[in-house]
């Protein structure tokens, strides 16, 4: 293997995800892993036998594919207009839409994925700001950071947490009873932050209210419903199957049951998203497999042993600058083989779980969720990278002050 070419593509890969428009390479994310997933293949870093059969989580892509396909079937039944509709019509003011806006959020991330949350619920938010005469900036930055929030307290709320669940021991219940806590915690401090931050910018009282949602197929929204909850209890009841093949499962019963060619549904999946996770891992096997990171652990794991405080502010630091660095997926993917060596592997994970997902609120460029919500709404507002960093540094600095030691008594008591 020649380390320097693999580290220089490993480098170049992440130059391409990080800038999402390099000027002199303007191709995107999905398309720049793909290059660099291509390049170790091409330099012999990898072959494509450690590809297939190593370097790639079948398990994680299968179960974000899974769930993809179960927020569109959500979505062509309405289901986030219709949910959207009835918070709105039990909201007096502006303030108390923000507070259940974030709840709302937190909650559907937990179980749909934060990303297809702010892909559906941005346009939804957008419409009901300007029809009450609200000011945008405020309700995106509370649905973006409140679906990163909640994502983080269940294996199936974001991509990182799928690859825990798949590397980690962990089972659903287990994992939801640790890091939930703390996520709970997270979202009241946000909440508090938002209303400090906001609630005296916010108009006293609401605007004209957005017609309910027309042509609503209730039969539809009844069996996606249903079938959502039957999923939601297969992932506690901890079928042998896994957590991708049961919400999978569940999906072909939506297949089966609306008689249709799902080719609407699966126009909606976000197959770049895919790709992008596919070739990132190839990437990070390929930079695995140079040894930096085996020596750069063996010189950190003194500093970062979690039986101390001191420790785990240290391991908490580091991903929380990784995840922003070179992303909150991988960093868990460097960080999982060597978990075993700071003392405690559950502890670990949770932790692990637990503050990569809330760095993502620390910028715009955090997490794919908060670029989902700036995108979506550039059209009738623009959320500017300093008025979300005003509101997103304060916002991951407190909820991991006081989250990460809820994890760690979690942990210790469960």
């Amino acid at each position: 293997m020649n380390t320097p070419l693999t580290v220089a593509i490993f480098c170049l890969t992440y130059i391409l995800i990080a800038t999402r428009r390099l000027g002199l390479l303007p191709i995107g994310r999905p398309a720049g892993a793909l290059l660099g997933a291509v390049l170790m293949v091409a330099t012999g870093a990898l072959t494509t036998r450690e590809c297939y059969q190593e370097a790639i989580d079948h398990d994680t892509i299968v179960l974000l594919f899974a769930m993809m396909l179960l927020t569109a079937y959500l979505a062509r039944a309405g289901f986030f207009e219709w949910a959207a509709s009835a918070v709105l019509s039990v909201c007096r003011t502006p303030w108390q839409l923000l507070v259940l806006l974030s709840l709302f959020s937190g909650l559907l991330s937990a179980f749909l994925v934060n990303d297809t949350v702010c892909i559906f619920l941005t346009p939804v938010v957008v419409v009901m700001c300007s029809r009450a005469n609200l000011p945008l900036g405020p309700y995106l930055i509370a649905l973006a950071t409140s679906a990163n929030i909640g994502s983080a307290c269940t294996l199936v709320g974001n991509p990182q947490n799928m690859i825990i669940g798949s590397m980690s021991a962990y089972g659903f219940a287990r994992f939801l009873l640790r890091v939930g806590p703390a996520t709970l915690a997270g979202l009241g401090i946000n909440i508090a932050l938002l209303g400090l931050y906001y609630r005296r910018k916010l108009p006293r009282e609401l605007g004209a209210r957005p017609a309910p949602p027309e042509h609503l197929n209730r039969r539809r929204l009844a069996l996606a419903g249903l079938v959502t909850l039957g999923i939601i209890a297969g992932f506690f009841a901890g079928l042998p199957m896994g957590l991708g093949w049961t919400a999978l499962a569940g999906v072909l019963v939506l297949v089966v049951l609306d008689r249709e060619e799902p080719v609407e549904i699966f126009t909606r999946v976000d197959w770049r998203l895919l790709v992008l996770f596919c070739c990132l891992f190839i990437v990070v096997k390929g930079f695995a497999k140079t040894g930096i990171v085996d020596d750069a652990w063996r010189a950190a794991a003194p500093h970062m042993g979690l039986h101390a405080a001191s420790g785990l502010a240290w391991f908490s630091g580091l991903l929380t600058v990784g995840s922003n660095l070179v992303s909150n997926v991988p960093m868990v993917l460097l960080t999982g083989p060597y978990l075993k060596d700071l003392g405690s592997p559950d502890l670990g994970w949770a932790i692990v779980g637990f503050v990569t997902t809330i760095a993502g609120n620390l910028t715009i460029l955090g997490s794919v969720a908060n670029i989902i919500v700036a995108e979506g709404a550039k059209g009738s507002y623009t959320l500017g990278f300093f008025e979300y960093l005003r509101f997103g540094l304060v916002s991951t600095v407190l909820v991991l002050l006081a989250g990460v030691p809820l994890v760690c008594l979690a942990v210790s008591w469960l």
